[in-house]
């Protein structure tokens, strides 16, 4: 039977122990918190005319109602990533929401009655939370809605009765922001939330990362009491909306209405914020929180709204973790006290705390980056990490606390079609729906059945026409050299077709974003652009990235992000080595901190390339956080350091700092709406190159965030950053010719 309507929202509201107000009237002697969300009901789009369907496109994100019959997913065949639902088996599918708002996750509600989404009104960085019904009707915004808020999915109760939103918190001053950063001050001059510079802030970490000045890491103590979060039933509740840099809050939320949302957790200066999974019995909640390279799994009790256990995870995906059908085990993706992230299993008593932590699964030099569990908690799906490439698995779990002394297992692991997986939909009847991408395809879903064999759903485009025609794929073959002072690094070379074998060629260096994302074999439009242009790439993994363990992603750390530097510089001249790359054609781009890496390594390296595209980077970081979103700011400090405590390092790091060193010709490219690195760290870095008589151009997207989504400007920025290497790459741009 399904649980009762009343079960998660009594434990919430604080039967369990003690009483609290009301969520949105605050407690007694306290201001109150900030208001809970109100939905709001959009027109339907049904009868709404079939919008124009590109014939290369990609299809992610899949989500199966209970039966398994349907699924929904995110596609772009519009133009746009929007909302789709089609059969399991068959070839038609529909939009469900055809507005042109970019639409970044989904989640079919357990009962099958909903399906929840997040969307980005003009592709900016405030996002919003929607629910529609399976047949399109019944659209309302569930939170995000009000002016200067964000808001993002959690998980459905296993009720079905409650979805879980967490909404971004407007900071004091409304849409302007405030303060370094918007970093809460405290009376030692500690940052917030442990990071206290150079020395301290990023030794706060566990297993063997390696450090500034060859310093150790160490096992903080895990504490339970946080006196800057609050919970329903831990007495009063700050107002979230009014405190310095504003907050994160969690709202379990009644797409029927027939309940007021309920406060389940709050945090002020809250880095992240996402409830993963809520016990079937209501009276647990699993919560991922804090900043990047320390992640937080917590135990919340619903009812107390105490913290019974506490444990670090990795980064990477936030769906970090499940409960077990009877709650008495929690299974946790986690890198704690290891290289790489495994499979935790966690005994629960009847408090929620924990009673044994064991590995019960794991790979020798690879991480566990997806784990899915259904509701049944029979088994588990597993996406192992292999130097880029996936390899999935199922595995069966113990049923209940008696079984938990067995170890999992069996496993099966399927052959899959293309290298990587990038999210897995269980099935309760078995099987599973999987997006995978590859270096020759762009995204697609595939159904594997209970004998793991993979069939391509018939809404998905095939193989050949999720390309442009007229010109296969390139595949990559990988690459490993060593940095200047020993540490090995990794990526992927791509070689443009018809390059004489034996001839170097103009060659990009390509940074992806994070740091800590990782490059991996999946077909890039932009490489492929670049590729058909006659120039090669190479796209690297320096240190910081993910997937080659904890100490490789921890390496960047404060001044540990002047040798990440160098290691663009080190990539550049190994494949001058091999005979790959002409060492007088190299250009360097990125994205997001690859953008600021490109920056970083014109300044750093003048003379090395002769051209660069920067994309959405950072390129002072006193303006960064300055006008960053207090969210960002608070993670960004993990990574980089205190606006505050640690400004001369940071001056140090910012491109800006040495300006004066440009040499090569540069094009920035910016959305218009990204409040994650604001278009003004281009703007400044051009206006003053331009300033020292260096060609520089801004490229600015117009309804575009911090990612660009949309297909028209995606095309754009291609093609301009394509134009901009082959006219400094390309054969007329050699030393005594007339670049075209």
């Amino acid at each position: 039977m399904p649980l009762e309507r009343t079960n998660l929202v009594d434990h919430a509201r604080g039967t369990a122990g003690g009483t609290t107000a009301a969520p949105g009237s605050g407690g007694t002697g306290a201001a109150s918190p900030a208001p809970a969300p109100v939905p709001v009901r959009l027109p339907d789009h049904i009868g709404a005319d079939p919008p124009t369907l590109l014939t290369a496109h990609g299809c992610w994100y899949p989500s199966a109602d209970p039966t398994g019959e349907h699924v929904a997913f995110i596609c772009d065949r519009a133009g746009v990533p929007q909302l789709w639902s089609g059969p399991a088996r068959g070839s038609e599918a529909h939009v469900l929401d055809g507005d042109p708002d970019p639409v970044t996750e989904v989640s079919w509600s357990p009962d099958g009655r909903w399906i929840a989404y997040t969307s980005a009104p003009g592709g900016g960085e405030h996002t919003r939370v929607l629910v529609v019904r399976p047949d399109g009707t019944g659209r309302q915004v569930l939170a995000g809605a009000e002016p200067g808020s964000s808001a993002h999915l959690g998980c459905w109760t296993r009720d079905a009765t409650a979805l879980a939103v967490t909404v971004a918190q407007p900071s004091v001053s409304g849409a302007e922001h405030t303060g370094a950063g918007h970093l809460p001050s405290d009376a030692d001059g500690a940052p917030a939330d442990g990071a206290r510079g150079p020395g301290a802030a990023w030794s706060e970490r566990d297993g063997t990362a390696t450090l500034l000045g060859g310093g150790s890491a160490h096992r903080p103590a895990v504490s339970h009491d946080r006196a800057a979060s609050v919970h329903v039933g831990a007495g009063p509740v700050p107002a979230l909306g009014q405190v310095r840099g504003g907050g994160l809050a969690a709202y379990l939320i009644d797409p029927d209405g027939a309940h007021a949302p309920v406060l389940l957790y709050g945090e002020q200066g809250a880095a992240s914020l996402r409830v993963c999974d809520t016990s079937p019995d209501g009276r647990f909640a699993l919560v991922r929180r804090g900043p990047r390279g320390r992640r937080e799994a917590l135990v919340l009790d619903t009812g107390s709204g105490r913290t019974t256990f506490a444990l670090h995870v990795a980064d990477g995906d936030p769906w970090i973790g499940r409960f077990s059908a009877d709650a008495r085990t929690v299974w946790l993706r986690s890198d704690t006290d290891r290289e790489f992230a495994a499979l935790l299993r966690v005994r629960l008593d009847d408090q929620g705390a924990a009673r044994s932590l064991t590995v019960a699964a794991e790979r020798q030099e690879a991480a566990l980056d997806l784990l899915s569990v259904p509701d049944h908690g029979r088994w588990a799906l597993l996406a192992w990490n292999i130097h880029g490439a996936t390899e999935l698995e199922s595995t069966g779990l113990p049923l209940t606390d008696a079984d938990a002394d067995g170890d999992v297992g069996p496993r099966h692991r399927p052959v899959l079609p293309h290298e990587v997986v990038t999210r897995i939909a269980p099935l309760e009847r078995g099987g599973l729906f999987a997006a995978l991408a590859g270096s020759r395809r762009r995204p697609g879903i595939w159904e594997l059945d209970q004998g793991l064999v993979p069939a391509r759903a018939g809404w998905s485009a095939s193989d050949e026409d999720a390309v442009p025609p007229g010109r296969p794929p390139v595949r990559p073959v990988p690459l490993r050299c060593r940095a200047r002072d020993g540490l090995m690094l990794g990526g992927w070379y791509y070689r443009a077709p018809g390059q004489d074998p034996g001839r170097p060629a103009p060659c990009v260096i390509h940074l992806h974003g994070g740091p800590e994302e990782q490059e991996r074999p999946v077909f890039s439009p932009l490489y492929h652009e670049l590729l058909g242009r006659g120039l090669d790439v190479f796209a690297p993994d320096v240190r910081g990235s993910s997937g080659w363990g904890r100490s490789f992603v921890d390496a960047d750390l404060g001044a540990g992000r002047f040798a990440a530097i160098d290691d663009v510089a080190d990539c550049a001249a190994h494949v001058v080595s091999l005979g790959y790359a002409d060492p007088v054609r190299l250009g360097v781009m990125g994205r997001s901190y690859g953008g600021y890496l490109t920056m970083a390594s014109l300044v750093w390296h003048p003379d090395l390339f002769r051209a660069g595209v920067a994309v959405c980077g950072m390129s002072d970081f006193a303006t960064f956080f300055a006008g960053t979103e207090p969210w960002i700011a608070q993670s960004a400090t993990a990574k980089y350091g205190h606006p505050e405590h640690d400004r001369d390092l940071l001056r140090a790091l910012s491109p800006m700092s040495r300006i004066d060193q440009l040499r090569a010709p540069v094009l920035a490219v910016h959305g218009e709406h990204d409040t994650n690195v604001p278009p003004t760290e281009s703007e400044q870095f051009i206006r003053a190159a331009r300033g020292r008589g260096v060609p520089a151009r801004q490229l600015t997207l117009r309804d575009e965030g911090h990612e660009f989504l949309r297909a028209d400007n995606r095309r754009l920025y291609r093609r301009a950053a394509a134009d901009w290497l082959e006219r400094h790459l390309g054969s007329n741009a050699l030393p005594g010719r007339q670049a075209t």
